[in-house]
């Protein structure tokens, strides 16, 4: 082979992007309903409806035509796993070095205002207000049903 075949190879990386997150949750039905109504996730068709006693669902995030687009090598698609576990087994976020809770991830939305009024009529807990002037833009942190604790920012 020569040294210019070489040069034209693509170089494969280990890593092309994050698809899901485990989210651990005491009632999976009652976690679906609650990620439906407040971040607008729903389960792709592909799978049978969730129902009372059921121990995992997977959730995702539909695009502006109310479509669940595919995943693939280069193209990543948020899903949640949600699976049941019992309390003692831990729950999302953590405490940094200044006692604070951290969340664990965060979702982007080009409507937060609306995002966190809806929040409050749905009685969901937010745990800040959103902050004025952010050079990163606004954000706001809430819990879900289970204590598991994320963001919403908006760029």
């Amino acid at each position: 082979m020569s040294q210019n075949q070489a040069e034209v190879e693509p170089k494969l990386e280990d890593i092309t992007g994050i698809t899901c997150i485990y989210v651990p949750v005491q009632d999976v039905y009652e976690s679906v309903q609650w990620y439906r109504n407040n971040l607008g996730c729903r389960q792709p068709s592909r799978f049978k409806p969730v129902e009372q006693g059921d121990g995992i669902a997977i959730l995702r995030f539909p695009d502006q035509e109310d479509k669940l687009p595919g995943a693939g090598l280069r193209t990543t698609v948020p899903a949640m796993f949600l699976i049941q576990s019992n309390v003692e087994g831990g729950r999302l976020g953590f405490t940094n070095n200044n006692g604070d809770r951290v969340p664990v991830g965060c979702f982007i939305t080009p409507r937060i205002q609306e995002l966190f009024e809806r929040f409050k009529e749905n009685g969901v807990r937010i745990a800040s207000d959103i902050p004025e002037g952010r050079e990163c833009g606004p954000n706001f942190q809430f819990y879900d049903l289970d204590g598991n604790m994320w963001e919403v920012w908006q760029p």
